[in-house]
């Protein structure tokens, strides 16, 4: 289907410019998304560590739920997005955004506001380059998908064994191969994002492959920005 109204957009001239405006007024929706997402997840990281709401919840059973309710949202959203409606994908996009920032009002207390900011932009900066690459190649990235996905799983099963073990060599090893992955990811869910449009299924259908492409590019730059403040960020002292 994409390639076929690529076809035609390329023997059609005047159809051309109208398909470039709407890829990138959709490109730019699931942006600003993704970034009005990160605020908020921000806002609320920030707040719950002045007011002191993360320590109270800390220090209670409810920190197992604040831990693992963002995970049970972006299964349920990824589960019920087709049938629900763009409104409801919009709330839980938002309940998940917030629900992550006060799972993340602990990093203000193990590393300084400064070296939280140097790193948020070291990523941004990260981010851009990649996402830009992944909008502008030509060059088919779908068969990293498989390869990244693998070194995601791995990511992951060495993280928990690293509870554990506490080892600080697999420690740096994990954060150096999750900013790979994370990188990889986001050049590849990029080119991905951009190849739904194309599928154009109307107003509905559209606004919530935004905001599930939003979700996508939300995730890799949240978990870069952890992988590279886990390398690089100062503690606090």
């Amino acid at each position: 289907m994409a390639e076929f109204e690529r076809n035609i957009a390329a023997q059609t001239g005047a159809a051309a410019p109208a398909i470039d405006q709407g890829l990138r007024e959709y490109m730019l929706r699931v942006y600003n998304y993704m970034a009005s997402g990160l605020a908020l997840t921000g806002i609320i990281a920030y707040l719950g560590y002045r007011t002191d709401i993360y320590t109270a919840i800390a220090g209670s059973p409810l920190i197992w739920v604040v831990m693992l309710a963002p995970l049970g949202v972006v299964f349920y959203l990824s589960a019920r997005i087709n049938s629900m409606t763009f409104s409801s994908a919009q709330t839980w996009f938002w309940v998940y955004a917030g629900l992550v920032g006060l799972s993340l009002s602990g990093i203000f207390y193990i590393y300084s506001g400064v070296s939280i900011a140097r790193v948020f932009f070291i990523t941004a900066g990260m981010f851009g380059a990649m996402s830009l690459y992944g909008y502008t190649t030509h060059r088919d990235l779908t068969g990293f998908g498989s390869f990244l996905f693998m070194g995601l799983i791995g990511v992951l099963i060495a993280s928990v064994v690293n509870i554990f073990l506490a080892s600080a060599a697999l420690h740096f090893a994990v954060s150096v191969i999750g900013v790979l992955v994370f990188t990889g990811l986001t050049a590849y869910d990029t080119q991905k994002i951009k190849e739904m449009y194309y599928e154009g299924d109307g107003y509905e259908a559209a606004g919530k492959k935004s905001i599930m492409g939003a979700l996508a590019l939300y995730l890799d730059f949240l978990n870069l920005f952890l992988m590279m403040l886990r390398l690089i960020g100062g503690n606090r002292e």
